[in-house]
């Protein structure tokens, strides 16, 4: 089950990162006085009451003028209507209800999809209450008063969006289904894996990065098992300057992970392995799905009979945080190794939903204390009690034991490599949460 998306849409300077940062608990966009600042990490995970979201800062607007605002917002407001679940659109009471709202409201409320009406800066409720009630000139419902500063007003605000979520969320038909996430940076040939999949060409192919219109769901059957892979090209417009490409990569990719099981990352063979892929790479890691590297271009590659392994170690370098990601080298376009990416989706599938008996953990778990004595601090000693593992997608395992602040990082990863080494668990991360018991109970 994915968890919704909420993006923030609005004019420059109307306090779209305060709320954010707000909303996400941390400083995670960078945020001034001067409109067009935003730079940074653009999506985190929120919780409020007993719902969990994805919220994005689409962000991304250069005040050079009145008309490229407007256009920019539109291309904003286009992003959130295709990529989210609910739209959060942000006005400014002190400036006032301006055209360009009137405009993007208009495209909002065209889209069918909900839309919650916030009006910021509103510090003093006796002061500004009045001039709150001219924004339902926009047609788009009963604006929410809020100061994202001051954090009055929020709870409202989370309130109405939590109650545009669908109901029922959890139950998808098609959620038998493996969801097969296509991610990667433009032009390294994601659109064009889906075409030689498919066997048609349903997604615009060009040498020019971002022409990729819209994310397109496609359903492949191979060998009776069926699929469904999410392009998350997603970029609308050739003319725009590399961090925007990048912004709006970044928020088609956290959208597409969100719903998939296992994320492939395509990554170009003729330019090898960048920082761009790593990041790219870290969001399907955060978020515990199962990852498998796609070199692509491998027919254009010169080889050697080094050449596979150079590859390897540079990708494995540069993607440190994450050995266990599947590597396979394919040609989109020639269809080369293909059937060998099915066989290593499905073997990613498999070790995403393995579960293990508490008996089997804890002989390795013995084994691996046996082997390696846990740390000690000031005269006292970590003891491990037992281990049982908790969940699927990732495999989660609990681990119980005297003292957390005794459980040091490294020892946790050790364990880790012990599991690994004994089941494999090839293509998904592994979640350990460490919980204290009494020695006696």
């Amino acid at each position: 089950m994915s968890k919704p998306v909420v993006a923030i849409v609005g004019r420059p300077n109307v306090g779209k990162s305060t709320l954010f940062n707000a909303l996400a608990g941390e400083m995670i966009s960078i945020v001034k006085d001067t409109p067009g600042v935003t730079r940074d990490r653009i999506y985190a995970d929120v919780t409020w009451l007993d719902k969990a979201f994805t919220l994005i800062d689409t962000g991304g607007i250069e005040p050079d003028s009145g008309d490229i605002i407007l256009s920019q917002m539109r291309e904003q407001a286009q992003i959130a209507i295709d990529t989210a679940d609910v739209i959060v659109f942000i006005t400014d009471v002190q400036q006032g209800l301006v055209d360009s709202d009137a405009k993007v409201a208009d495209m909002l409320r065209r889209s069918q999809k909900p839309v919650v009406l916030v009006v910021n800066k509103v510090d003093s409720v006796q002061k500004y209450m009045m001039d709150v009630y001219e924004f339902y000139n926009l047609g788009i419902g009963e604006p929410i008063a809020i100061s994202a500063a001051n954090r009055t007003g929020i709870g409202d605000m989370l309130d109405e969006i939590v109650k545009e979520f669908p109901e029922d969320a959890d139950t998808d038909e098609d959620e038998d289904i493996p969801k097969i996430a296509v991610v990667g940076k433009p032009n390294v040939g994601k659109s064009s894996l889906i075409n030689k999949l498919l066997g048609e060409d349903r997604v615009i192919v060009s040498d020019i990065a971002g022409t990729t219109r819209d994310a397109v769901d496609a359903k492949v059957k191979w060998k009776d098992r069926e699929y469904i892979f999410i392009d998350t090209a997603g970029l609308r417009r050739k003319g725009k300057i590399k961090e925007e490409l990048e912004r709006y990569s970044v928020i088609r990719t956290v959208t597409a992970v969100e719903r998939a099981d296992v994320v492939v990352v395509v990554i170009d063979a003729t330019e090898g392995v960048t920082e761009q892929d790593a990041k790219i790479a870290g969001i399907a890691h955060e978020r515990g799905k199962g990852v498998v590297i796609a070199v692509n271009k491998w027919d254009a590659v010169e080889k050697d009979d080094k050449t596979i392994y150079k590859h390897t170690n540079r990708i494995r370098e540069v993607l440190a945080y994450m050995p266990y990601a599947e590597l396979v080298f394919i040609s989109a376009k020639s269809g080369q190794r293909l059937p060998r990416l099915f066989e290593t989706i499905d073997a990613v599938i498999e070790n995403q939903t393995l579960r293990i008996q508490t008996g089997v953990l804890n002989e390795i778990l013995s084994e691996a204390v046996a082997m390696q004595q846990p740390p000690s601090d000031r005269g006292k000693r970590l003891k491990i009690f037992y281990m049982t593992q908790v969940g699927v997608k990732p495999p989660t395992f609990v681990i119980f034991v005297n003292d957390k602040e005794l459980m040091h990082f490294s020892y946790t990863r050790y364990i880790e490599n012990k599991v690994r080494d004994a089941f494999g668990f090839r293509g998904t991360s592994l979640k350990f949460i460490i919980r204290e018991r009494g020695e006696k109970s």
